[in-house]
């Protein structure tokens, strides 16, 4: 048999949170994975916390919206089909600007990613 998951496969984990939504898609807990990938949604005008990951590297790409995305004391503008990495370490959020929702794609460099607010 095909060691292959499909997402009839797997289940999702979401997280509701007043600035927006987390939805895993795939990580260690989930699927076995050896990276985490998820969906992001940053309600309009909304932040995330600000956080740090000391384990992994962090992969964006923005599917809608726009973003502000603060790194240490750096500020990134991201539009539609942008992408960002964040270095493992770096302190970091972002900020719905644009006229709707930013959502994006992320992904993570383990299985099992560390959040650490700061």
């Amino acid at each position: 048999m095909s060691s292959v998951q499909t997402k009839q496969d797997t289940d999702s984990q979401t997280i509701v949170e007043s600035w927006g939504s987390l939805t895993w898609l795939a990580s260690k807990e989930l699927t076995g994975s050896d990276i985490t990938v998820g969906r992001v949604v940053i309600k309009q005008g909304r932040s995330n916390p600000r956080h740090r990951h000391d384990t992994c590297e962090e992969v964006l790409y923005l599917t809608r919206g726009a973003l502000d995305h603060a790194l240490d004391d750096q500020v990134v503008h991201l539009e539609v089909g942008d992408t960002l990495i964040v270095p493992a370490g770096v302190a970091h959020n972002a900020e719905s600007v644009g006229d709707c929702d930013a959502e994006m794609i992320v992904v993570y460099s383990t299985g099992s990613r560390d959040f650490y607010k700061v």
